[in-house]
């Protein structure tokens, strides 16, 4: 992945808009179910704080996150459940202000460190910039999670280039999450930015190609939308099967969504 000079400005701005959503809920909508099984809004602000916490701790203290790290269980659900707890006990404006003082902490620790620098991460060394990218992946995908419980439409810039990319870097997680072997050669995605400009990751000669809305790709590959609601197309039989796993972070897949569970494709 590119280094891009505005990733860490476009990561605080994308937490700055979420930010603004959820603190204008009331009381009893943090409460409200939101499309992730058992997860409430409160669930999803208590994640993200928790990861931005991982995070923060992996840019400005590798050795300390390692340590942290080594001392994980090897059930991916179990410690991600386990470290919501200590922000769900709190009451909303106090897991609200945790959020927001989470969110400052990575803000400051990855724009710290030079773009091309490795730090630590959960799967494997990233960048820190590509850090940045997984933390705005974050925020996209809990995010509409929120928008989606809530019932508020989220105007998308072309800040979720960095996420769209993010996702092509990626590609092969949703193979590794089934114990599936990825094809030998990954996939040309050929994107259309919020803009209407285009954007093209993977490499030229690749024989196989999705083609679709950027939107729509972010949404497919934080498993948001199933890929029967997306504009999403495939050339070739590896990339349409992709559309069915495809996923841009650790872990297991979990239930994704059900076609038809929100807005049919876009044209």
């Amino acid at each position: 992945m590119t280094a891009q000079p505005d990733i860490y400005a476009d990561l605080k701005a994308e937490g700055a808009e979420l930010d603004q959503l959820v603190a204008s809920l009331d009381e009893s909508q943090w409460e409200l179910p939101t499309p992730a099984p058992g997860w409430t809004v409160a669930h999803q602000i208590a994640h993200l704080a928790s990861i931005f916490s991982l995070a923060a701790l992996a840019a400005a203290q590798p050795d300390s996150f390692q340590a942290l790290t080594a001392q994980l269980s090897d059930d991916f659900e179990e410690n991600v459940a386990a470290a919501l707890q200590p922000y769900l006990a709190s009451p909303t404006a106090e897991l609200l202000a945790k959020w927001r003082e989470e969110r400052a902490k990575v803000e400051a620790a990855v724009a710290a460190v030079p773009p091309d620098q490795m730090v630590p991460w959960l799967v494997r060394p990233l960048p820190c910039a590509v850090l940045a990218a997984a933390g705005m992946t974050e925020l996209f995908a809990h995010g509409q999670d929120i928008a989606d419980a809530v019932g508020v439409p989220l105007e998308r810039t072309d800040r979720i280039r960095h996420i769209a990319e993010f996702a092509t870097r990626t590609w092969d997680f949703g193979y590794l999450a089934r114990g599936l072997n990825p094809p030998a050669q990954t996939f040309r995605f050929v994107l259309a930015a919020p803009s209407g400009a285009w954007w093209e990751f993977g490499p030229t000669e690749a024989t196989q190609q999705v083609t679709g809305p950027a939107v729509d790709f972010c949404l497919l590959a934080t498993r948001r939308r199933h890929r029967d609601d997306l504009a999403l197309t495939a050339s070739g039989p590896d990339a349409d099967h992709w559309l069915n796993i495809a996923q841009a972070y650790r872990g297991s897949p979990g239930e994704g969504r059900s076609p038809g569970q929100f807005a049919v494709a876009r044209v």
